[in-house]
């Protein structure tokens, strides 16, 4: 029985991980919102939010380019 309370179970979504959703939308919010110098770190922040309510408001989903079957090809 140690062995088994040795293991833990993560919800992992059913396409894809969450650090991949968390790597694709942090790419996403580089690019569209991050693409310049920024003064200060106030500026980033309202950046950022601002970002952030539009992404969440439009109901944003990542668009898998592959299959299950084309992942499983070498």
């Amino acid at each position: 029985m140690a062995l088994w309370d040795g293991f833990e179970f993560v919800y992992t979504p059913k396409h894809g991980s969450w650090l991949d959703v968390a790597e694709i939308e942090l790419n996403v919010l580089i690019k569209q919102c991050l693409d310049r110098r920024i003064d200060t770190i106030a500026t980033v922040k309202s950046e950022v939010d601002a970002w952030q309510n539009e992404r969440n408001n439009m109901d944003a989903t990542i668009n898998w380019q592959f299959t299950t079957a084309d992942a499983s090809v070498k």
